[in-house]
């Protein structure tokens, strides 16, 4: 038996992916940009469901059973993740500054009293889209659902806006289980972690099924080690994989190639002991300059990085198409559509589907077993 799984704010299809893995049966992805519909209909293999390109504010709940093709009585998971840049802590940082100004100062050893949190959230539209999600939850009658978004989601400014959308599934009927998770656990060699909420109805979710460790009772007990950068990328050093954009020029190539692996922009700083610095400590984002180590674990992939911002390979080169995308959980042949840009935001912006495989399995295994005692009763 398989439990029809539809995804909302697909994206490039990661969260779909993990579902598939899971053994869901992926009827229908929805999502609102054009381009990642595009690389999910250009993966037919791995995307056998319906793509709709579409807001789903525009969508009922029995829109998206039609468009899977479901009955009203027929089992179903909701999965999802709504937009994470109004929660993310880039949304929080920028304003007004106190706290680089407070980090500053504190690796310089001057004392300053520590800022107060910023509880007054920023207004912007994409926060409602959990109001969406909750409704499209009990318009559709799903079974379970999956709600997956930034640890930040429950800083002060974010929490409320969390809280409000547990509290409405559980009041119509749900269990849940709040955990955060990190992509190391699942199998991929990027330090990526996330807030799931688990829902569903009539009992408490499970916990998910982790694969990887690094503590070694967990090894004893058949648990794979952490996965390094170096072995997730080792097939993928030939030059037939190698692409223009990936060459580092301009202001800051010659201070990049400077950079031990493992470090970023601090290297270069009096905090580090450089005889010569070129940048002052706390002064920048964490992954300014940031090189990955080849025998450690990376940083979380980000979807609209700049130019100097990493995590860079430990060659003083970007980082290529196909890595980000294994560091992000995809296949190696997954095709993404567009400009190089489109695709690192597409990937940056996924859940990886080794997450979402280990979060979904004994949700639809639960799904599967409460279906089966239904039908026998």
């Amino acid at each position: 038996m398989s439990i029809p799984v539809i995804d909302l704010f697909s994206g490039a299809g990661g969260l779909g992916l993990g579902a598939t893995k899971a053994g869901g049966d992926l009827r229908l992805s929805v999502e609102i940009d054009r381009l990642a519909c595009d690389t999910m209909e250009a993966n037919p293999t791995f995307h056998k469901g319906k793509v709709l390109c579409e807001d789903v504010c525009n969508l009922s709940g029995d829109d998206l059973r039609n468009e899977a093709g479901l009955s009203k009585d027929e089992p179903l998971i909701l999965v999802g993740g709504p937009p994470c840049q109004p929660f993310s802590k880039a949304s929080y940082w920028t304003d007004p500054g106190h706290d680089s100004k407070y980090r500053q100062a504190r690796s310089k050893g001057i004392s300053l009293e520590k800022p107060s949190v910023i509880t007054e959230a920023k207004p912007d539209q994409r926060r409602d889209l959990l109001q969406e999600y909750f409704r499209l939850i009990g318009e559709s009658n799903a079974n379970g659902f999956l709600f997956e978004n930034v640890p930040s989601i429950m800083h002060p400014r974010n929490k409320r806006t969390f809280e409000e959308f547990k509290i409405a599934v559980e009041s119509i009927g749900f269990k849940t289980l709040l955990v955060k998770v990190n992509g190391l656990d699942f199998g991929i060699a990027q330090k990526r972690q996330r807030i799931i909420l688990l829902g569903l109805r009539g009992q408490i979710p499970r916990e998910p099924i982790k694969s990887h460790s690094e503590q070694l009772d967990d090894l004893a007990s058949g648990l794979k080690r952490y996965v390094t950068v170096g072995d997730a990328l080792k097939p993928f050093q030939g030059d037939e994989y190698a692409e223009p954009e990936e060459v580092i020029s301009g202001r800051w190539a010659k201070q990049l190639k400077e950079i031990p692996p493992g470090m970023n922009y601090k290297a270069l700083t009096e905090w580090a002991g450089h005889p010569n610095p070129t940048f002052v400590a706390e002064t920048r984002f964490w992954n300014f300059l940031l090189k990955l180590h080849p025998d450690q674990v990376s940083w979380t992939i980000a979807a609209n990085p700049g130019p100097w911002t990493g995590p860079f390979h430990w060659n003083s080169r970007r980082l290529r198409i196909v890595e980000l995308s294994v560091l992000q959980g995809f296949p190696a042949d997954y095709k993404f559509i567009g400009k190089r840009r489109d695709k690192v935001k597409q990937i940056g912006n996924a859940l990886p589907s080794n997450i979402a495989h280990g979060c979904l399995k004994p949700l639809i295994e639960d799904v599967i077993g409460i279906t089966k005692s239904r039908i026998a009763i």
